[in-house]
């Protein structure tokens, strides 16, 4: 049980700060999908993967004081910014967490916006589809998005790219 909690825990301080819920939800997705040890179950949600299971489970960290989630006010709407306490800093000391690979992948995308994350995760989410079926996916349940031809493309190379970060030396 724990050790879900404790790789949450890296991954946001391997972060040093993740700015978003659904921003945390997608990163935590794509880890999983490159094959990182995360073990949330993930359903196709209104903004691509969510999973019920990482919400309560940040929760859990936050009400614990391993994790600080800071509200800011933004352009009319409310962003939580999470990162670790010391109290999370002294839990992830005593557990056992290797992902060394992970820290490349988590850090770039950290530095992608939440719009390009959603993309990229519902790529992953229909991987087993043909490009032009995920495509089509992508224009029907994302037509809001207003995605392009170019940023699927653009999230393809990403995958891609990721898949390389993640690789063990």
């Amino acid at each position: 049980m724990f050790k879900d909690h404790a790789n949450i825990i890296n991954a946001i301080s391997t972060a040093g700060e993740i700015s978003g819920r659904k921003k945390l939800q997608k990163i935590v997705y794509i880890a999983k999908k490159l094959s990182f040890p995360f073990h949330e179950k993930f359903q196709f949600h209104f903004y691509g993967p969510y999973s019920e299971e990482l919400t309560l489970r940040i929760e859990e960290l936050c009400e614990m004081g391993y994790l600080n989630e800071v509200r800011e006010k933004k352009a009319g709407y409310y962003q939580y910014c999470y990162s670790i306490t010391d109290a999370g800093q002294d839990f992830l000391s005593i557990q056992e967490v290797e992902m060394p690979a992970l820290e490349a992948c988590l850090l770039d995308m950290n530095e992608r916006n939440a719009r390009f994350l959603e993309l990229v995760s519902t790529v992953l989410y229909f991987d087993t589809l043909e490009k032009e079926e995920v495509t089509e996916k992508i224009f029907t349940l994302k037509s809001k998005q207003k995605y392009t031809p170019e940023e699927i493309d653009e999230a393809y190379e990403y995958i891609e790219q990721l898949k390389t970060k993640a690789k063990p030396n």
